[in-house]
């Protein structure tokens, strides 16, 4: 039942993980972290597992309760890799978003997957651009479009015509850039993901 609570617990951080993090670790990474779906994963089997482990001390089968003890092994390892992974890419962050994010500014198209990642980010944090909403004014999008409208402080009070014209655009978005404050909830959260992978594993220890 102990292992059964854990594995309940890893469940429940890999898929707020996911929910909460997903867009941010699309964005920033290429090669994005896998804890999140590390944890579902072991959560998942450990609750499927717990109930293998019951029934094995209930028969009391030898080779069930040996089953059961590899098992446990793997599923240690598995939750190591989480931790791992996760600790690695909190301290990768910094030197990746710069260049990912710079590269989905310049791509922009407010279609594809990357475009909508940005959009959600700059919405969810009331941020713009990298440092600041200025660096809009280097993508091609903007000469076409302008500052894209996820920018914007109020959408209602928010045209085209004013997010085509920087000196007009700076009354309209948020000033405040996103590198700071994505790096800062990345490194954050990824820290409760992988202390919480290294917690349960040396618990289950």
């Amino acid at each position: 039942l102990a292992f059964q609570i854990t594995g309940v617990i890893l469940l429940a951080v890999g898929v707020w993980g996911k929910l909460t993090l997903g867009t941010y670790i699309s964005l920033i990474a290429e090669n994005s972290t896998n804890a999140p779906y590390v944890l579902i994963g072991t959560g998942t089997t450990i609750i499927v597992f717990g109930l293998f482990g019951c029934f094995a001390t209930c028969r009391g089968s030898p080779w069930m309760l040996k089953l059961y003890a590899m098992f446990l092994s793997l599923v240690f390892l598995a939750e190591l890799v989480a931790g791992i992974s996760g600790f690695v890419f909190r301290h990768e962050i910094k030197d990746t978003f710069l260049r990912t994010y710079t590269e989905a500014i310049q791509n922009y198209n407010k279609n594809d997957e990357r475009s909508h990642a940005v959009d959600n980010v700059q919405e969810s944090l009331s941020c713009c651009g990298i440092q600041s909403y200025t660096n809009w004014s280097t993508s091609p999008y903007f000469f076409k479009h302008g500052i894209p409208t996820s920018c914007c402080m109020n959408s209602s009070d928010c045209n085209t015509q004013d997010l085509r014209n920087m000196t007009v655009a700076a009354t309209k978005v948020n000033q405040k850039g996103c590198y700071d404050l994505v790096t800062s909830f990345m490194e954050t959260n990824m820290g409760i993901i992988a202390g919480v992978a290294f917690g349960i594993a040396f618990s289950q220890v």
